[in-house]
């Protein structure tokens, strides 16, 4: 009776965990059970989030690769660069300063020709720096070594340590003249090569008079086909000047009344064109 007593009890509890094992399967039928691992203390199993993996196509398809072929690969096009003609550039001439020996006793003018007024004189071996010249290089610019007082010399009478033509060409203004202004007229007419210039006399005050002209014209006139600045020292109020045809620019010429303080302002000769 013992015996049959403990089976009954033995077999009541398995036959009843049978009985919820089948219970369970047939109401999960379909559905994962989360591991163990996986379940919270109160027995519910942890929700994941999915994770999304994106789907990416190329917008251009790769090339296609036959087995047992060579992939070839095109390269780009290459640009041919674009040539930019660059601008010519005219260079500069360098210019020095030269020294000479002044050779006799000579006057030293406010201007590069005898016409101008005297400023002061130099004497026979005297060291000069030459900072310019006219356009010939017939006249010199000097002045003593370090200083700042130039005038103008006739080149032939220094001996000069160089080439005069590697000095600057230069212009230095005249003095002006506090008492008179320039003519209140001039006139200029051609016939042929000759350039006729007449203009209004001007008065001078007593003690005024220089022993230079009381005109200078500065002309720029045409010599063989190059302009060539041309100074004159006029007594009269008239003179004439010759002009040839043939230069690429224009003739053209200033008047100026001269007395001993220096020089009014210059006034401008309407330069008659070449036939």
């Amino acid at each position: 009776m013992r015996e049959i007593r403990g089976y009954r009890q033995f077999k009541l509890p398995v036959t009843l965990a049978m009985f919820l094992l089948i219970l369970t399967n047939t109401s999960c039928e379909g559905k994962a059970i989360p591991p163990a691992a996986e379940l919270t203390a109160t027995g519910l199993p942890v929700v994941q989030a999915a994770i999304l993996t994106p789907s990416f196509e190329p917008s251009i398809p790769p090339p296609s690769f036959t087995p047992g072929s060579t992939p070839t690969f095109t390269p780009p096009p290459t640009e041919t660069p674009t040539l930019t003609t660059t601008a010519t550039i005219t260079p500069i001439p360098t210019y020095v300063i030269l020294r000479g020996e002044v050779l006799q006793r000579s006057n030293c003018r406010y201007g590069p020709g005898a016409p101008y007024l005297y400023k002061y004189g130099l004497v026979p071996g005297s060291n000069l720096e030459v900072i310019g010249r006219n356009d010939l290089g017939t006249w010199i610019l000097v002045q003593a070594i370090g200083g700042n007082n130039p005038c103008w010399l006739k080149a032939s009478l220094m001996d000069i340590k160089g080439d005069v033509m590697n000095v600057a060409p230069t212009y230095i203004p005249l003095p002006q003249s506090p008492y008179y202004g320039p003519p209140e007229w001039v006139l200029a007419k051609r016939n042929g090569d000759e350039v006729t210039i007449y203009w209004k006399e001007i008065t001078y005050r007593a003690g005024d008079e220089t022993a230079e002209a009381p005109y200078l014209i500065e002309a720029w006139v045409c010599v063989a086909g190059e302009l060539i600045f041309t100074p004159l020292g006029v007594y009269e109020t008239q003179t004439k000047i010759i002009d040839e045809a043939g230069c690429a620019e224009p003739s053209h010429g200033r008047l100026y009344f001269v007395e001993k303080h220096g020089y009014s302002n210059w006034i401008k000769i309407h330069w008659p064109a070449g036939e």
